[in-house]
């Protein structure tokens, strides 16, 4: 006996066991494993790398609201806020 994996599109699963049974084959359902959340990640391309995974929390934290994002209503501000630093 041999066996072939072969993926078959949900919409045509009916029409296929159908096809099984007229040719007098067997089949196995297997579950596919669930992927794992691909980590985001940004490509810089003026430096050819990815930034790295602190940076990416912090973008991240961000983007979910976790972390303040503040709006400076001027250069004068934004020079007084990071002398503050």
């Amino acid at each position: 006996m041999t066996a072939i994996t072969i993926n078959i599109p949900d919409r045509k699963v009916s029409f296929f066991k159908k096809l099984i049974a007229e040719m007098g084959w067997t089949y196995e359902v297997k579950e596919e494993k669930a992927q794992p959340k691909a980590k985001a990640h940004l490509y810089d391309p003026e430096t050819g790398e990815y930034l790295n995974d602190k940076t990416m929390k912090a973008i991240e934290d961000v983007r979910s609201g976790k972390e303040p994002v503040y709006e400076m209503k001027s250069m004068d501000e934004f020079k007084a806020w990071c002398e503050s630093l």
